[in-house]
């Protein structure tokens, strides 16, 4: 059994960034009281709420003091420290656990809990060094994708192989730490699901998005897909499996390639987020509860809500210099702007989205 958190219960999120900002809101919305943890002085989650410690992490003092103050702990991104996480574990719940994070942050470690997950994912192999590379490929084939096996996001960390003359240095041009080689998936579509799973065990899926990126960075998010039902379907089983095994409490992002042909496609998964996801924010004004919300109602023990979408909607990620088209986007009736409060725009930098809504389901 489990408390159930009642509303004026105070919520810790460690992570001060827009994910983090916009879950003090969706907190503060249904009458929780959101305490921020972050490093950084000019976190956008600070704009959110007058409740914020600025430590850094390692700060085990300070974050104990922080946990003794909340009644539950989420966080924004994956690569918060685990250890002084596990530290802390014995004063307050962490949701989700500490497993989900040592999982998404290690690539081999998450392919390996994908394949025991029995979702369908692309072949992989470890690598360990540059004759061990050389090996990989004889089994993976060309092409193939190296990556890192920690911090690599929007497209950092990676290397795309195609032929044996890329080979020579390729293990040292990631910095010479153990990696993960993937065959390189021929896929016609990438998309994701925001998935939820409660403390009693309930999970409730979103609709599976269609995305497109822009120099590895995520541009838009188009609701309906286009794609088959069964894919939709699928994804959602895919997704039953993988929060299930992980005993997974709150939302998580999980990101697919489509492969095959739009006749015949084969969904393949490519990684896990466990976190509120930028692919979900479409569900901010396209659907009946956002993911901000119900990553809060997971995590304090209340029902999920329903995330039916009621709009079409394309989600559209204002990056760098985008924002300073505002007023265009606050001018249109069909658009919904949300800025995050960010300083200053840089090239790569996500400063805000617009959900563009058209028609009713």
């Amino acid at each position: 059994m489990f408390d159930v958190l009642a509303p004026g219960a105070r919520l810790g999120i460690l992570g001060g960034g827009q994910l983090g900002a916009m879950l003090a809101s969706a907190a503060s919305e249904i009458g929780f009281k959101p305490y921020i943890y972050a490093p950084e002085a000019n976190s956008p989650a600070f704009q959110r709420t007058g409740r914020f410690m600025c430590e850094a992490y390692e700060n085990a003092e300070r974050l104990a003091e922080f946990a003794r103050s909340v009644d539950v702990v989420t966080y924004e991104f994956e690569n918060v420290p685990i250890d002084p996480l596990a530290a802390i574990e014995t004063i307050v719940p962490i949701r989700p656990g500490v497993r989900a994070l040592e999982t998404a942050q290690d690539r081999l470690v998450e392919k390996q809990f994908l394949a025991a997950a029995a979702v369908p994912l692309a072949a992989f192999e470890s690598v360990g060094s540059q004759d061990e590379l050389v090996a990989a490929v004889q089994t993976i084939g060309f092409p193939c994708v190296l990556k890192t096996r920690r911090f690599g996001y929007d497209g950092k960390g990676q290397l795309i192989l195609r032929s044996p003359e890329q080979l020579e240095g390729a293990f040292d041009q990631l910095g010479g730490g153990t990696c993960v080689l993937e065959s390189f998936v021929p896929f016609f579509a990438e998309t994701s699901l925001i998935a939820a799973r409660g403390l009693d065990g309930t999970i409730s899926s979103y609709e599976m998005a269609l995305n497109s990126h822009e120099s590895h960075i995520l541009k838009t998010t188009e609701l309906p897909s286009g794609l088959p039902a069964q894919i939709l379907d699928q994804a959602k089983l895919f997704a039953n499996s993988i929060l299930s095994k992980l005993d997974y409490v709150g939302v998580m992002g999980i990101e697919f390639f489509v492969s095959g042909t739009p006749e015949e496609p084969e969904l393949l998964v490519n990684e896990i987020a466990p976190r509120v996801h930028n692919s979900g924010h479409w569900t901010q004004d396209g659907a009946l509860v956002d993911q901000f919300e119900q990553h809060i109602r997971a995590i304090s023990g209340w029902p999920l809500g329903d995330g039916s979408r009621h709009s079409d909607v394309t989600m559209l990620n204002l990056i760098g210099d985008d924002v300073h088209n505002w007023q265009v986007y606050a001018a249109n009736p069909n658009f919904r702007i949300h800025l995050y409060g960010k300083e200053e725009a840089r090239p790569g930098r996500k400063m805000g989205h617009v959900n563009c809504l058209t028609k009713p389901v």
